[in-house]
């Protein structure tokens, strides 16, 4: 019996999700969404009542006006700590509601 060249699963999965782009864009995605109530805490968890990813940009419900106001100020800081807890620029803009 001959022995082919054994890998590991876990290099297997890699090599997968790197050539299905539409399930590695996918589970970015869904990183980005998690990653909103993980990067911002419970504070603003509280103030948040839905958030979704539709067309790269992220739309976040929030119940406080003045927490919003201070979200959009921080805009393009949250973009980039979003985009690299989801490994990847998976989110261009943000819609502070």
């Amino acid at each position: 019996m001959l022995k082919h060249e054994s890998k590991s699963i876990g290099d297997i999965l890699s090599e997968y999700f790197e050539e299905n782009t539409f399930l590695r864009t996918k589970i970015a995605e869904h990183r980005a969404v998690a990653a909103w109530r993980e990067l911002l805490g419970s504070g603003v968890s509280k103030y948040t009542k839905n958030v979704y990813l539709k067309r790269n940009t992220l739309y976040v419900q929030l119940s406080s006006s003045v927490l919003r106001a201070e979200l959009q100020m921080n805009k393009e800081s949250l973009i980039e700590k979003l985009n690299e807890a989801a490994g990847m620029p998976i989110v261009y803009d943000i819609i502070l509601r």
